[in-house]
């Protein structure tokens, strides 16, 4: 079946679902969401799910882009955990998705505040990841091993960094995601691939054993839809519909620094906190030339917010930690933009959020809607499969850790940029602009107007936001967004036109 989301699909799917009985009905359109109607479908199952707003709309799109090995769980005596994020990031990286996760360097700069055998701890802590990585089957090509390296070299992939006191750098490898958001939308195409249908602007009002009722958010009408198994995958508003689950939300924050901030920046950094143990800042450099500076760990209470708004005092602890490491501190006016997600932590009495564990649940409600809660990008993969098993205890099993997603495979004819975002899909895009010169025109950070049309015609969206806030990551800094807003809304015309 055809992988293409697109407004008309919409339209009659959303028809066909109320005149049926699902399989399986998948509620939140996050990672863990999308991947547990990949996972269903799969299996045979048929398969309906919905969001309230779009694709990777939540926390799923507010994420370090971090493809971790679990290095972190396991400084923590979390083996199992840090296993299964080995061994899922190893599906990502050689199976499902070469083309959108990849291996990314990472130095720790030894400078005066780390001691000695602080730096022997944290690279025998490497080694173990390491070490980890091979039981998980994953190639040293793949993902290379750590080593240390001296100051010069350190300053030759980070220029920005203190050149006085560096005493040289951990040099470590972990996986990453060009873009999360990206990652859903492929998941949801190879899911559509399948025969699930995807529903977008579709809101859960109520959910119950058997089914839900639903609101069309883009024209009001309420209806009821029939399932024969509910899965609850709505993250950090879980509760809302499943009010047996109790959660911790988490804040994490991060800044995005403007082209150039820190220099020619080749690699990653881990900036330790001063006072924490086995907590870093991570400075992400991205293609388009932006570097994501983040995380915070701060917990939230209150009702929860669609679009979480980063808070000064975020701003200001990212900034002092980075600064700790750099030659010239950063002022404010270097910062572009910031977000922030929520984390869907389970609760456990006392505690820091920093503290508690990142390992999924599986819930079952007394009306017998399965919620699924927690994790973390990495583990999608097996959150969802968990999930399906609870909630269809007699379907075969789960198929999607050897399921290529969209896009998958060798790609030829297009740019390096495209291929990066689309894979084998990047010659289509590529060919879009050939067809029309006009849509070869760039946008901003290198976004064309061919990448707008081809979100609008095969990826689902729906409004200007879509494409400038998930689609494409130009929304994240508001001059961005701003300068092309009109050419986003144009090409809904262009997409109709076809």
């Amino acid at each position: 079946m055809n992988s293409s989301l697109n407004a008309a699909r919409r339209a009659r799917e959303l028809a066909e679902a109320r005149d049926s009985v699902a399989d399986v009905l998948v509620v939140g359109l996050g990672a863990t969401g999308a991947g547990a109607a990949l996972d269903a479908v799969s299996r045979g199952l048929s398969v309906v799910a919905v969001d309230a707003h779009d694709l990777a709309f939540g926390t799923s799109r507010w994420s370090s882009k971090l493809i971790h090995g679990g290095l972190r769980y396991l400084a923590r005596g979390q083996v199992g955990v840090a296993r299964e994020s080995a061994a899922e990031r190893g599906v990502l990286l050689t199976r499902t998705a070469p083309h959108l996760v990849t291996a990314q360097p990472y130095l720790l700069p030894v400078t005066d505040g780390v001691t000695r055998a602080q730096a022997t701890a944290t690279m025998t802590g490497y080694r173990l990841g390491d070490a980890l990585r091979a039981a998980a089957g994953t190639p040293r090509r793949a993902l290379p091993g750590p080593c240390r390296i001296p100051a010069e070299r350190a300053l030759a992939l980070a220029p920005a960094l203190r050149a006085d006191g560096l005493r040289g750098a951990l040099l470590s490898w972990d996986g990453r995601v060009v873009d999360d958001a990206r990652l859903v939308v492929a998941l949801a195409r190879t899911a559509a691939a399948h025969g699930a249908r995807i529903l977008t602007r579709c809101r859960a009002l109520s959910l119950h054993g058997d089914g839900a009722q639903l609101r069309d958010e883009l024209t009001g009408a309420e209806f009821g839809l029939r399932a024969r198994a509910v899965i609850n995958a709505t993250g950090v508003w879980a509760g809302g519909l499943a009010p047996s689950v109790v959660l911790r939300p988490s804040r994490g924050t991060h800044l995005v620094l403007r082209p150039g901030a820190l220099g020619g920046l080749r690699a990653g950094l881990h900036v330790p906190i001063p006072g924490e143990r086995n907590r870093y800042v991570l400075v992400l450099p991205q293609a388009d030339g932006r570097i994501y500076v983040g995380i915070t760990d701060e917990p939230v209470d209150g009702p929860v917010p669609d679009v979480v708004r980063p808070p000064e005092s975020d701003v200001t602890f990212l900034l002092d930690v980075l600064g700790s490491v750099l030659e010239r501190p950063l002022g404010r006016e270097e910062v572009a933009g910031a977000f922030a997600g929520l984390r869907p932590l389970v609760d456990a009495q006392g505690g820091r959020t920093a503290d508690l564990s990142r390992r999924h649940a599986v819930l079952r409600s007394p009306e017998g809607v399965v919620t699924v809660v927690g994790g973390k990008l990495t583990t999608y993969r097996r959150m969802a499969e968990d999930a399906v098993d609870a909630a269809c205890p007699g379907a075969p099993g789960s198929r999607t850790a050897r399921l290529p997603l969209v896009g998958a495979g060798v790609a030829e004819g297009a740019p390096r940029r495209l291929v990066e975002r689309y894979g084998t899909e990047a010659a289509a895009v590529h060919a879009l602009a050939r067809l029309d010169p006009s849509l070869a025109e760039p946008v901003a950070l290198g976004v064309t107007r061919a990448e707008l049309v081809w979100g609008v015609r095969h990826e689902g969206a729906l409004d200007a936001a879509d494409l400038l806030d998930r689609r494409t990551r130009i929304g994240l800094v508001p001059e961005d967004r701003e300068a092309a807003l009109a050419a986003a809304e144009w090409a809904f015309e262009a997409a109709a036109a076809e």
